[in-house]
């Protein structure tokens, strides 16, 4: 198997922010709509947005709008994102990014169940018999 570094693969600048719960072994990283979606026990709990200009530089907080006000309380710095108005969303241009991405992290180490959201699971392909685009191999 090929290693990331061998493909030319780069970290994502934010990276860093991830580092303490990337050693968690149900800790898995994907890309996502070119930014890198982060999971952990099974949820997608941050997103790394580096795409240059706001609201897609910095981390996205995906979670239940039932969690948004305790949230918001506790970890002042982060807004509803204005376009995914679902999730919260913590930009890289505030003074105190750093620190708010490292008490972020924080609760996800923790398990903070009102962070993350289970993935919808892929829909399956339509396959032999299925209705959907016709199988031009089978015999009629």
């Amino acid at each position: 198997m090929i290693s990331p570094d061998e493909r030319g693969y780069k970290p994502h600048p934010l990276h860093w922010v991830v580092e303490p719960i990337a050693e968690e072994p149900s800790y898995l990283e994907k890309s996502m709509f070119g930014c890198r979606a982060c999971y952990l026990h099974g949820r997608l709990v941050l997103v790394l947005a580096s795409r240059g200009d706001d609201p897609w530089q910095g981390l996205l907080v995906p979670t239940d709008k039932a969690h948004h006000e305790s949230l918001l309380e506790e970890l002042t710095e982060l807004v509803v994102h204005p376009v995914l108005g679902k999730w919260l969303y913590l930009p890289e241009e505030i003074e105190e990014f750093e620190e708010a991405a490292s008490r972020l992290v924080g609760r996800i180490a923790l398990d903070d169940p009102r962070i993350g959201v289970v993935p919808e699971p892929k829909k399956r392909a339509r396959g032999k018999g299925g209705r959907g685009r016709p199988d031009l191999n089978r015999k009629r």
